[in-house]
């Protein structure tokens, strides 16, 4: 017998509370998250910074990034209550199931092939409502965060009708891309049924090349404008380093994110082995100098040099297995569906036509809705997975850091890394744990020193 047949023998006892234990491990998530918060913000009462920077940072610009980090860490924690409140409504009044049933009542107005016939149409229209439903209840704090936290510290360039558009323009794309790929996805469930890990594993990589393929392509312009980089110094500083290591470069664009938010940023897009995207952040063009901005893309050629892309959709793979491998254990457990309110039925039942009943009787297994509840199962391994993922991040930012230093643009990445820093009200003091859960990304002082910066006003 197997560990995951083992597993199964044990969650097959029909007297686990499942509630319970979810309810439990979501307030245990939470509590641990607002106590890593809580120690961010007494490390952002220091007044001291860190000895790199304290001939960088100016005190106003200093108070200011504490002040503004501070109040992302309370509107965090305050996001965070408000989504544990959602999460234990769900699961103490059964909502999912009433959802369910909503999201078939819904299908009835439509024509008789749209309809919530079978349990993946109504998977499709679940989803459906569910996502309306939680983007009307995230509303609020998404309009505080683009126009009161980000407008109070001169951050967002957003208007009310951009904000409206690209929320139009989600929903959309939600439907007509997320449809045809949750489909996809309960259909490998439902033909294969027992036998379905390395089916669905194969289908999600294709997804995730796909998306890494089109949407640079095809759907990121669909909210901003991608102008090709215009003939001149930076042009030519950024090709001369491209083709002295050999980058595979294709075009460089110019993103309009001044039209949304004044932070700057600078990536490349393409699959591994093949030509790739530069795209630079306006913000960082109008305000970097040509050596800083080809310093910045020194550091991402790195990323490219170390395979650190091809790393990654490797490892998120190798989560991805295991994640589902565990999924068999509940994924058919009739207990685990029925504590939540759910009766599955072996054979095809009519959808009792009342008003959205606590219960609600199925002829499958709804599977998107066993493996969100599985989602939540897993929070004490996904907390330790993060710190994980984030360790691995820094580490390859390092490494991405060190290649651009080798390349000769240690004292321009500095430079650029620091007025970034500024630009962009970034924390100056992290507390060591809610680093290592947070950040994908070392502290600038931590980047700073690893790359031996001197500070020119220093040695003046």
């Amino acid at each position: 017998m197997t560990v995951f047949d083992s597993l199964q023998s044990v969650c097959d006892n029909p007297n686990i509370p499942w509630k319970t234990i979810i309810l439990g491990f979501s307030v245990g998530q939470f509590l641990f998250e607002t106590y890593v918060s809580y120690r961010q913000y007494k490390a952002l009462s220091s007044n001291k910074l860190p000895a790199v920077l304290e001939n960088e940072i100016d005190q106003e610009t200093f108070e200011k990034s504490e002040a503004y980090s501070k109040a992302k860490i309370r509107f965090s924690i305050v996001s965070d209550i408000y989504a544990l409140a959602q999460k234990i409504a769900f699961v103490k009044f059964d909502l999912f199931p009433r959802l369910w049933h909503l999201g078939s009542k819904v299908s009835t107005i439509l024509p008789l092939k749209y309809r919530a016939v079978s349990t993946i149409a109504q998977s499709l229209w679940f989803l459906l409502v569910l996502s309306n439903i939680s983007t009307i209840a995230e509303l609020p704090f998404s309009y505080y965060s683009h126009f009161v936290l980000e407008e109070r510290f001169g951050f967002n360039k957003t208007t009310i009708k951009i904000w409206i558009t690209d929320m139009i323009k989600s929903t959309l794309l939600g439907v007509a891309i997320g449809g045809p790929v949750l489909y996809g996805f309960l259909k490998i469930f439902d033909f294969f049924e027992t036998n379905f890990l390395w089916y669905i594993c194969l289908f999600l990589l294709s997804v995730q090349i796909l998306a890494m393929t089109l949407i640079p392509v095809y759907i990121m312009p669909l909210f901003n404008t991608f102008t090709p980089l215009e003939d001149g110094e930076l042009k030519d500083s950024i090709e001369k380093l491209a083709k002295k290591v050999n980058f595979p470069l294709d075009k460089i664009f110019v993103i309009d994110g001044s039209k949304r938010s004044s932070h700057s940023n600078a990536y490349f897009t393409g699959l591994p082995f093949t030509n790739k995207r530069i795209v630079l952040f306006d913000t960082l063009v109008n305000s970097n100098s040509v050596d800083e901005i080809t310093a910045v893309l020194a550091h991402e050629i790195g990323h490219w040099q170390k395979n650190h892309v091809l790393n990654m959709v490797v490892f998120s793979q190798v989560h991805t297995f295991a994640i589902f491998s565990l999924f068999t254990s509940v994924y058919r457990n009739l207990s685990f569906y029925e504590t939540f309110g759910f009766v599955v039925q072996a054979t095809e039942a009519t959808i009792p036509e009342v008003a959205i009943p606590t219960k609600v009787f199925t002829a499958g297994f709804p599977i998107i809705i066993g493996f969100m509840l599985f989602n939540d199962l897993l929070t004490p391994l996904e907390c330790s997975m993060q710190f994980a993922m984030s360790l691995l991040s820094r580490i390859q930012e390092y490494q991405a850091d060190a290649y651009a230093k080798g390349l000769g643009y240690t004292q321009n990445l500095c430079r650029a890394l620091i007025d970034l820093q500024i630009k962009n009200l970034s924390t100056m003091n992290v507390d060591p744990l809610y680093s290592a859960y947070h950040y994908s990304h070392p502290t600038l002082a931590e980047r700073l020193n690893a790359l031996g910066y001197v500070s020119e006003k220093k040695k003046a």
